[in-house]
């Protein structure tokens, strides 16, 4: 998978899939799929470090996680996440931040938002970089849009939406990831742009679909949106095996002559 293919399956009417993957061996396990593409979001910090939202994300962080991806992957495409703040200071420093992503395994990186972002993103792709953009519920703005809403809900916020999707285009990214905005309006985004969105609560129209792994696989607990389907209770599943294995211990029927030297 490389930019062009998500162009070529915008144009052929195909679905492209992505999930979150924050470690070598989930992007093990994601490799012998035909999963499309992976995201290290800086959802990280909240589904592998358990902060209350993405703001705790660091550089070294997504540099860590991305690396680890990386080893764990032999062809996947490999969407790293800019972490808060890490492009809204000097263009060197920005620069500077993009090149140890890309450095650490990343064969992307996204940013969210266009406000003050769209010279950063022209010289990003100018020096080869693949930038994905992300517009709606910018979690990183989770302060100044009070709280997790969905967004263009009002003819204001919808218009905006539509604006700046075509702004980042425009600047030179390859996808753009549409997050809670109402379907029909995702749906009217996607069919104005050439390049392909991936919706995560935006509904069916987008040219693909993105979800946090750990929630695809019911492993989230006491947390469901709306938009989140478990395709297994992971969780469950989990503490059940590991109640087999202590009731193999209390039995004595673990280990086994076959596990012991």
């Amino acid at each position: 998978m490389n930019i062009f293919d998500f162009y070529k399956k915008k144009e052929q009417g195909h679905k492209i899939s992505m999930v979150t993957c924050y470690d070598y061996t989930s992007a093990q396990i994601l490799d012998k799929t035909a999963i499309d593409c992976l995201l290290v979001g800086d959802s990280v910090s909240m589904v592998m470090h358990g902060f209350k939202n993405t703001l705790a994300a660091t550089v070294d962080m997504m540099c860590y996680h991305i690396a680890a991806v990386s080893r764990g992957t032999s062809d996947k495409f490999i969407i790293g996440d800019m972490p808060f703040l890490s492009y809204r200071q000097s263009k060197s420093k920005n620069m500077a931040v993009v090149q140890k992503l890309m450095q650490a395994g990343a064969h992307s990186i996204k940013l969210e938002g266009s406000a003050g972002n769209l010279e950063f993103i022209q010289q990003v792709t100018e020096s080869g970089i693949p930038v994905m953009g992300h517009i709606g519920l910018t979690p990183q703005l989770i302060h100044q849009l009070g709280g997790y809403k969905v967004q263009g809900k009002t003819e204001t916020s919808a218009s905006h939406l539509k604006q700046e999707a075509l702004l980042l285009q425009e600047a030179g990214c390859f996808a753009i990831v549409l997050e809670c905005v109402p379907s029909l309006l995702a749906k009217e985004i996607t069919e104005s742009l050439k390049i392909p969105t991936i919706g995560i609560g935006a509904g069916p129209h987008t040219n693909g679909q993105v979800l946090v792994l750990q929630d695809l696989l019911g492993l989230t607990m006491n947390f469901k949106p709306k938009f989140v389907q478990a395709f297994m209770n992971g969780s469950e599943q989990m503490q059940q095996s590991i109640a087999r294995y202590i009731q193999a211990i209390n039995q004595e029927e673990f280990p086994e002559h076959e596990h012991c030297y």
